[in-house]
């Protein structure tokens, strides 16, 4: 099933003179199909900038529709016993 994501226009979005248009284009739509920061090139700062806000955007369209982020998972440290030892 393919879904019609927003751009970062679509949303109201400007991209600063100062940033690679296509470079911040492609971090936003990396960031809403979900994926992560692996390679050496996704941590260009257009790049980033756009990742960062299609991530805030994402946040923002959960809190409207009701989705509530969990909080983050903490360590848990156990210990077993066994009868007999």
């Amino acid at each position: 099933m393919r879904h019609g994501y927003p751009t970062p226009r679509d949303i109201g979005l400007k991209i600063p003179r100062d940033m690679w248009e296509g470079r911040f284009e492609e971090g936003f739509r990396r960031a809403l199909k979900g994926g992560h920061l692996t390679e050496i090139e996704y941590f260009r700062r257009s790049f980033r900038l756009g990742f960062r806000a299609a991530k805030l955007y994402l946040r923002e369209v959960r809190r409207h529709r009701g989705i509530l982020d969990f909080p983050m998972r903490g360590r848990i440290q156990l210990r077993t016993l066994w009868p007999g030892d």
